[in-house]
Formats: C-alpha cells, structure tokens, sequence
C-alpha cells in the first residue's frame, strides 16, 4: 500500500494510550573486539526486572515530550530521546504526521546502564503503534527498535534473551524461576559510548576473543538455580566502568559484604547490580547499601518481568 493509500486508511480509534516497559540487567555482558562500523559483537545475555517507566502517548498538534520522575531533569526533551525518535521513524514509515505529546513517567535509573532510554524508545514506538490503530506485527516493530538502538528490541519482548551482534538480534531464552536483585544507584551516570572507549583502550594489543554466551549461566536461567546464576553472571565492561568510577568498587564490596550472592555492575554503569538468595536477604542489602553510604539509593526488584504492555487506552 503506498504511504497516501496509509495516510487515508489511518483510523481515530484512541486519543490517549499508556505503555509500561521494563528496566534490564545483563546476567551476562561478552564484549568482543571493535568492529570497523565502530560497534562491537556482543553475547548480551538481558534479563528484564521489575522497575518500569511508563510511556503516555495523547494527540497533539505537535510531537513533545515531558518527563516526570526521578532525575527527570536530566532527560532529554528534544528529538534526541528515543521516545520522539521512535514516534518519528513509526510515522515516517506510515506516512503519518507525529502529531503527539510523549510523557515519560521515569522511574528506571537515568544513564545507570539499565537501558531506561532504550524502554522509552519501545514504549513510545509500541503506545503510537496502538494509538494510530496500525497494528504491526511484532517483527516490523523489532526491525524499527534496532535501528533505534541495540537495547531497543529487548525492551520491547522483556522477558530473558540472548543478544547476538551488536545486541539486537534476540532468541528468547527459558527462565525456571524468580531471581531477586538490589541495585545500588549511583550519583551521576556513565556515557555508554565513554565506556566502551575506555574498554577500548584497556584491551588494545590484547586478543579479545569472540564473544559467546556461557551456557552454564544460560542452564542456571533455565533451571531458576539461583546459586548457579550467581556463579556466572560476568560483565566484560566492568573494568572499564570502574576505571571511569573507581568508587564503584566500594559499593560492589558494600552489597557482598551485607550477603548478596554476587554482585556486578549493570551493563555500563554506573548502577551495580546485586542478586539475592531471597526476598529477605534483598531487603537486608538494600538497607546495608544505603547505610554505606556507597550509593545514593537502592531499589529492590525482581526478574524476569514483561516486555512493553499496554496499560490502557483511552477512546474519544
């Protein structure tokens, strides 16, 4: 169908819809060597958690976005925000004006490589998809979130997934059970592109090998061993986040001091993530955390938790 014939079929079906979508951790984060387009392979094991932002898309005369929450302030409000970027590559697609106000209810840590603006860009693309009645299917969505970014798609499906070349070619993997983690947030955050520089560097001259998942940790997903998982979980850019944040290494003590079974900073950084035997001992090291004085606050949350959802949709 051409994009006029598109235009003219374009049902005004909701004037409001509200999408949740989840924070992730990397059970495990295999960096291979720079490639010549500049990105590297990857063997990114996601595991979506329990901390959401929720994306409200609404008809407007002119595509905007706000953004309420914690560190709010320090998100972008133009087109550089992947909600507006997904919005856009959606109606560009479709022949469709983006006429909408993106509000951005934050409550993933902002640059804590948990892949908070990645969920806004899969919330966005999935609250317009449902809002301009377009109905793609869930391929057409995935092919627009990895030209969005490469933690894009995995916010859209949640769940657990393997990421294979630059992290947006997903196999969804198996999970046998409930993990709970701790994660410490960082004052500030760290610029994934910065991160990877600094990998970059700390692994020059060296042979990197080629990145694959460890299928003892991919068996501990699929059994809910969580002693096993913790044995496992492995973060190849963690030197490089702690050579940019020395202090981490204080708060990564902090949480395995007060029992966490292993601890690891999440994707780039700046938030380190802690997995629990239980709900109790959760809630033990997220206090023992604040009380360090290593972090600027913890949250509790549990995995694997669902991709991007509609919450609801309100008609005219």
């Amino acid at each position: 169908m051409s994009v006029e014939g598109q235009t003219q079929t374009y049902r005004r079906t909701a004037t409001s819809v509200r999408v949740r979508v989840p924070a992730k951790v990397n059970a495990q984060l295999a960096v291979g060597a720079a490639r010549s387009d500049g990105f590297h392979d990857l063997a990114n094991v996601f595991l979506a958690v329990g901390l959401y932002d929720e994306i409200t898309v609404t008809r407007a005369d002119e595509l905007r976005v706000t953004c309420s929450g914690p560190d709010a302030d320090q998100v972008p409000l133009d087109t550089t925000n992947l909600a507006a970027r997904a919005a856009l590559a959606l109606a560009e697609r479709h022949g469709i004006e983006p006429r909408v106000h993106i509000h951005i209810d934050k409550d993933i840590p902002v640059a804590g490589g948990m892949a908070g603006g990645s969920a806004d860009g899969a919330g966005a693309l999935l609250a317009c998809d449902t809002l301009w009645s377009l109905g793609s299917s869930r391929d057409e969505l995935l092919a627009i979130c990895a030209e969005l970014g490469s933690d894009v798609p995995f916010s859209l499906i949640g769940g657990a997934a393997l990421g294979t070349g630059r992290g947006e070619r997903l196999t969804p993997l198996g999970v046998g059970g409930v993990f709970h983690w701790v994660f410490a947030v960082a004052d500030g955050g760290l610029s994934t592109p910065t991160v990877f520089r600094e990998f970059d560097r700390l692994t020059e001259g060296t042979d990197v090998p080629f990145p694959l998942a460890d299928p003892a940790l991919l068996e501990a997903l699929r059994t809910g061993d969580t002693a096993a998982l913790a044995s496992t979980l492995a973060n190849d850019l963690q030197p490089a986040a702690l050579a940019l944040r020395p202090s981490l290494t204080d708060t990564l003590t902090a949480g395995t001091q007060a029992g966490a079974l292993a601890a690891l900073v999440s994707g780039s950084g700046p938030t380190t993530a802690f997995l629990a035997k239980d709900p109790a001992s959760a809630s033990h090291i997220a206090q023992a955390l604040r009380a360090s004085g290593t972090c600027r606050t913890t949250r509790i949350a549990t995995a694997p938790a669902p991709g991007a959802t509609v919450l609801e949709h309100t008609a005219p």
